[in-house]
């Protein structure tokens, strides 16, 4: 997921300079008690216990983009979607 600052669509300096939340960096994430991901996608740090699933936001509005490299035959028949942002406050 790569997150982009709207409506100039470019990457977001932030204070932990990280622009994507990606498969190589998988391991660092914290799960969720039953095993799931939260990722969060905001302006503010969501807390230090959430810093390594936190992908920084500007203020304004933003695009978050998922892309698929060498995806499987489901996402490209579509009988498997990306499961849909929430927002929460």
């Amino acid at each position: 997921m790569t997150m982009y600052r709207m409506p100039e669509i470019l990457h977001v300096d932030n204070p932990i300079d990280r622009y994507l939340l990606n498969a190589p960096i998988l391991d660092q994430f914290k799960r969720d008690a039953d095993g799931g991901l939260t990722l969060y996608f905001q302006h503010e740090l969501p807390g230090e216990d959430k810093e390594s699933n936190w992908l920084p936001a500007p203020e304004g509005w933003f695009m978050v983009v998922m892309r698929l490299y060498w995806p499987k035959q489901e996402a490209l028949n579509g009988t498997w979607t990306p499961p849909q942002l929430q927002r929460v406050k």
